[in-house]
């Protein structure tokens, strides 16, 4: 059963990747809001969603963040990580450079240790004042599930036009400043046989990983519902293999 966040502000919940984490929802609380539609994706299909698509005002976020970390502050349980993620792609929001600001303004205040982390699906790169947000945040990490744009096609399923070659280019401009993750995962969609973890897969991934030379990767598979029920989860093993071939090339990476 895939679900959404309904709220601006959602957990803490402890991450597999990042500790514990407070989410920042900038996308509707009622609805997914989203140009990418991943079979995999726990919010669900873009299609099962045409509620009121609009995003959640700066002014909302930044008085409800700064609401939430005074109490868990105050309560002595303050968060490792805020994290933007959420119902669909925060960096489409048009207010995206400026609530990173607020946040990182009431992070200095309220709890310095705090890192900020952006999960994005990297669609958004060609704008600047994207870029500029992301080179401010802790944790910018940035998503590619495969070295090919048919199995991007068939897996992220991206609205409007999308060329991993683009994106690998917008990319390596964060000179190595962003973290890379990717999602393996293998099973059958529309008729069509899903695996970004055979060999061809993977040597041209990681020749991606080589030229963006990021400082950190994460490797993932399946840990929640997904809209498409005839996907495979990726064992552990078969992740810390590929998380040493990354290794292999200098780079760090987790397996979560």
């Amino acid at each position: 059963m895939t679900s959404l966040y309904d709220n601006i502000i959602f957990g803490p919940v402890r991450s597999r990747r990042l500790g514990l984490s407070l989410g920042v929802n900038l996308l509707p609380v009622e609805s997914k809001l989203c140009n990418f539609d991943c079979i995999y994706c726990e919010c669900g299909w873009n299609a099962d969603h045409a509620g009121r698509r609009r995003f959640n005002a700066r002014e909302d976020v930044k008085s409800m963040l700064g609401e939430v970390l005074t109490r868990m502050v105050s309560e002595g349980t303050p968060p490792d990580v805020i994290t933007f993620a959420g119902n669909g792609e925060p960096t489409m929001h048009p207010d995206f450079e400026a609530i990173i600001d607020d946040t990182i303004a009431l992070r200095d205040e309220l709890c310095p240790a705090a890192k900020v982390s952006v999960l994005s699906n990297a669609t958004q790169l060609h704008r600047e004042d994207v870029r500029r947000a992301l080179r401010r945040v802790d944790n910018n990490i940035l998503k590619l599930d495969s070295a090919f744009d048919a199995t991007v096609q068939l897996v992220n399923k991206p609205v409007g036009s999308y060329s991993v070659e683009s994106t690998v280019e917008w990319m390596k401009l964060f000179k190595g400043q962003m973290i890379l993750q990717t999602m393996f995962l293998r099973g059958e969609y529309n008729g069509h046989r899903v695996d970004n973890t055979t060999e061809e897969q993977v040597v041209a991934w990681l020749r991606i990983v080589e030229q963006i030379a990021p400082r950190q990767v994460m490797v993932y598979s399946l840990d929640r519902d997904t809209p498409c029920p005839t996907l495979e989860k990726v064992s552990r093993e078969e992740l810390q293999q590929i998380a040493a071939r990354v290794e292999a090339l200098g780079v760090a990476c987790s397996v979560a």
